[in-house]
């Protein structure tokens, strides 16, 4: 049987506060669970703007509307408006996140300070950052986080380093085919990575010809594998585009394809057997900047 592990990057204090109920409602009424990685500090979106010189990135906000996608306030936060806290703004939607059923992770303490500046970030810092959110996740939640997922998919052997010191059963850091154990730079790391296997919807659409009406197809054709893992957007399937990820759903559920946690899917790993593979650098279609991508 084919499986989707499903994970959830939330970005945004309008992601976390608009996007993630809606996707609550929804899983519950698909009866599905996923991962959910919370972005836990400061809304820091404004500061995006400095990704105008990347290629690809006008393209891509010409495709997505961010002004439509994420809202004016937040593309202002960070700027022209203070940076608001986004989980300390409501914990209690993290609550009901875990209440429900659903894994609840680490995606970061201040997403585009990881996204945009990871390069630049001293260890000791990554990790002070890093320690911030998992505090926070532990007084909300009462146990320690048992995964993360980097943001924008960045990755340095700092940040892999700091990661194994947290003792976590698995990451989702980068782009790829299977799990695997990552090496960067000579370098071997012992924390599982399970990648994500398909494009998101702000990469495919308006890419070609994919649209509205034809984007689950295209989602389809790319899910060969056994074990597929797709990351989804509070702030887009969770808000405007929430129709599209009911779509995707309910085709699973007529195509007999489970909708796992990526909890689930760590638990059937035999680590003894996983594969080691390099993590390098590497460009998608659609998306501006380079990513970490699973190597040979």
């Amino acid at each position: 049987m084919t499986v989707l592990g499903l994970k959830v990057d939330v970005d945004t204090l309008r992601g976390y506060r608009e996007g993630v109920p809606r996707l609550l409602d929804l899983f519950a009424q698909r009866k599905v669970r996923a991962t959910f990685f919370f972005s836990f500090g400061p809304d820091n979106s404004g500061k995006a703007i400095r990704r105008i010189f990347r290629p690809g990135f006008l393209s891509k906000m010409g495709r997505t509307g961010p002004v439509s996608t994420y809202g004016l306030r937040t593309l202002l936060y960070g700027t022209l408006l203070p940076a608001p806290l986004i989980v300390a703004s409501d914990p209690a939607i993290v609550r009901r996140a875990e209440d429900e059923g659903h894994e609840c992770a680490i995606h970061s303490w201040d997403h585009v300070k990881w996204q945009d500046e990871l390069d630049r970030l001293d260890e000791s810092v990554i990790e002070e950052d890093f320690l911030k959110a998992l505090d926070l996740y532990e007084k909300i939640l009462g146990h320690l986080p048992r995964a993360c997922a980097a943001p924008g998919w960045q990755v340095t052997a700092e940040s892999l380093r700091v990661q194994d010191r947290m003792g976590l059963d698995y990451c989702s850091d980068v782009r790829g085919e299977a799990p695997f154990l990552p090496a960067l730079n000579g370098e071997v790391f012992r924390t599982l990575q399970i990648p994500t296997t398909t494009a998101t919807m702000d990469e495919l659409l308006g890419l070609g010809d994919v649209d509205d009406v034809n984007f689950n197809d295209r989602l389809f054709r790319a899910m060969r594998r056994k074990v597929n893992v797709h990351t989804v957007h509070a702030e887009m399937e969770g808000m405007s585009k929430r129709p599209l990820l009911d779509q995707l759903l309910r085709r699973c559920r007529d195509e007999e394809m489970d909708v796992v946690p990526l909890a689930t899917l760590a638990a059937e790993i035999d680590r003894k057997k996983t594969p080691r593979r390099d993590v390098r650098r590497g460009v998608l279609p659609g998306r501006s900047g380079t990513v970490a991508v699973e190597g040979s």
